[in-house]
């Protein structure tokens, strides 16, 4: 025990020394979370519209008015022809453009039905469809504003005492995340991005730093045993991943007012379980790699691999077959599914009992490999 105490105490003073390496425990977790939380989002608000009224009516300017007022939509020019507006769009001065034909207002007095054409710029059709999807609900919304005004006229009166409307009224609850908020959707997922790169960078940079400056040497000729080496190499850096996620969730809360229902202490277990699997797979690429350059691209290479196919940006679901099986060995994706659990939804551990048990057996893979690989011989 004491020998493992005296390794911590030298890795804490050769991170305290390192500059780089304070700045990546400390300076990148805050920009990491305050900067990707408020960037990858999915929202799309003030989108460019071009405008081509023909119907110049009472009805087609209440639209175009709730349309601005959601604050999704911005009316940036007016045409009179759809060539016109086409070449807003051609021009990226406008995404989208949004013609009313003449006698809207008359067909949906007339019939109950009016057209309208939206031509979307769909280079990222992401975005597009999001686009769609907004407008779909404000125009929704708007058919029902304009329904009762329009109950007023004689002939639909009528209608309406003669044939009674068939009408089915859907009320939406929002469970989790009440306000749609993509923020409390996203900033858990970020911070399993935040002790991912601790974990996995740093212990993978350490034995390869050993390395390079030559200490290496003196430590193999030590009677230091493997495990006390693994623990006094990730104990450290263990640790200062918990304290940046707690610190995290601290930002989260204050900052992003994201709800923390679940039990905290299972967060931290969980997290636990995480970081072993990541400092093993870090301690790993240490022992394979020469260099810290070296280190670094491997975990890089992966690490992006891990991320993107981690469900943090786009869902699993939507994956191919084939990627979603990948997932399944992706440690990531299985932490992110834990954090969204446990802090939106109030999860138990029995809830996210699959993921802890896949977290442990990567952990013991990981870390077998990690010590197995560990040889106090150089070469």
């Amino acid at each position: 025990m004491r020998t493992i105490l005296f390794l911590l105490q030298k890795e804490f003073l050769q991170v305290a020394r390192n500059r780089a390496m304070l700045a990546i425990i400390f300076v990148m977790p805050i920009v990491q979370l305050l900067v990707l939380a408020n960037a990858a989002t999915f929202e799309v608000r003030s989108t460019p519209v071009s405008l081509v009224d023909l119907d110049q009516s009472t009805t087609s300017r209440q639209l175009v008015e709730k349309l601005q007022a959601s604050g999704y939509f911005e009316v940036v020019t007016s045409a009179f022809s759809v060539a016109e507006a086409e070449d807003a769009l051609l021009r990226s001065d406008a995404t989208l453009v949004l013609h009313i034909p003449p006698a809207f207002e008359q067909d949906l007095r007339r019939t109950g039905t009016g057209r309208l054409q939206l031509i979307f710029d769909a280079q990222d059709g992401a975005t597009a469809g999001v686009t769609q999807g907004y407008f779909t609900s404000i125009l929704a919304q708007f058919n029902r504003d304009i329904q009762a005004d329009f109950l007023t006229t004689d002939r639909l009166q009528q209608a309406a005492a003669t044939t009674p409307p068939s009408r089915i009224d859907v009320i939406p609850a929002y469970w989790y995340n009440p306000d749609l908020n993509y923020q409390t959707f996203m900033v858990p997922g970020i911070l399993v991005l935040l002790v991912t790169m601790i974990g996995t960078f740093l212990s993978a940079m350490n034995v390869v730093r050993e390395k390079e400056i030559g200490t290496i040497e003196q430590l193999n000729v030590t009677p230091i045993r493997k495990y006390q080496f693994v623990i006094g190499k990730l104990l450290p850096f263990l640790l200062i991943a918990l304290f940046e996620l707690a610190f995290g969730l601290v930002i989260a809360r204050i900052v992003f007012h994201v709800p923390l229902l679940g039990n905290l202490a299972l967060v931290f277990g969980l997290a636990f379980v995480y970081l072993l699997a990541m400092l093993g797979f870090g301690l790993w690429i240490s022992t394979v790699t020469e260099t810290q350059q070296q280190a670094m691209f491997i975990a890089w290479f992966v690490m992006v691999v891990f991320i993107l196919m981690s469900g943090l940006f786009t869902p699993i679901e939507s994956m191919p077959g084939w990627a979603q099986k990948l997932t399944l060995v992706n440690p990531v994706a299985y932490f992110i599914t834990i954090m969204r659990r446990v802090l939106l939804k109030g999860a138990d551990f029995w809830a996210v009992q699959f993921e802890f048990w896949a977290l442990t057996a990567y952990a013991v893979v990981m870390l077998t490999l990690a010590v197995g690989r560990y040889r106090k011989v150089s070469t």
